[in-house]
């Protein structure tokens, strides 16, 4: 009896001492990691980004609307569809979008092994960058799943993973209206999802950009948008800056 009592005295004390006193350990080591959501900032700045998987016949009007509006947006580009479409991913380029990997096959990335996770990486940044000529640094997983293994993968290869703030849910063949009510909800910071096929987006476009206007707020891609050093990422996916770490010698 005597020594069942130690041992669960010796337990609890390693408990407290690890997850309380002691430090974070244990919680540090079962921590999931987050990706980028959206950012802390309060100059007004938002960015919108168009997913780009199946058909392309839209993502010309989308380039032209933002073009008229002055708006640089961010493209996330599936391997299979930069196959299918080199033109256009040298267009979106060409014409200063920013261009980011939606991985090359669209898999459910989580339930993929490490090498399999850095193949979809390698393989689709390399098919951008030759045609284009630019480095990737943005990766957004397919459908917003990931684990800590993906975001270590990504991280490796020096990419940062985005997620969204603003759902516009165009996907779901929303009218133009109902898009724009969901993403003239946006505020500083924030980064709002969009599909470069969706039935009405191309007539979304402006009155999302109207609102914008009257909420004085402006556009840049999102790698102007997020910190690339001396930040870090809380639970809700929001990026902080660290001014600490920047005067850390």
């Amino acid at each position: 009896m005597k020594q069942t009592i130690v041992a669960v005295s010796i337990t609890l004390v390693c408990v407290l001492l690890v997850c309380g006193m002691g430090g974070l350990s244990t919680v540090v080591a079962n921590q999931r990691e987050v990706p980028i959501y959206c950012v802390d900032r309060s100059d007004g700045y938002v960015s919108i980004s168009f997913d780009a998987a199946w058909g392309a016949d839209k993502t010309r009007q989308i380039m032209d609307v933002c073009d008229e509006y002055g708006v640089k947006a961010t493209f996330f580009l599936v391997g299979f569809w930069v196959d299918k479409y080199p033109e256009m991913v040298a267009e979106i380029a060409s014409r200063g979008f920013e261009i980011g990997t939606h991985s090359a096959t669209h898999p459910q990335m989580s339930k993929l092994s490490e090498a399999q996770c850095r193949e979809e990486l390698v393989s689709s940044s390399k098919k951008i960058f030759e045609l284009t000529g630019k480095p990737v640094k943005l990766f957004r997983p397919p459908f917003g799943d990931y684990n800590n293994q993906l975001l270590s993968v990504a991280k490796g290869l020096g990419l940062y993973t985005i997620q969204w703030s603003v759902d516009s849910l165009d996907w779901k063949g929303l009218s133009a209206r109902q898009i724009c009510e969901r993403v003239q909800t946006a505020v500083s910071g924030d980064i709002i999802l969009c599909h470069n096929n969706s039935d009405h987006i191309v007539e979304a476009l402006p009155l999302i950009f109207e609102a914008m206007k009257l909420k004085n707020l402006k556009f840049c891609p999102i790698g102007e948008l997020i910190y690339t050093d001396n930040y870090y990422i809380d639970n809700s996916g929001k990026q902080i800056s660290d001014k600490s770490a920047a005067n850390v010698v």
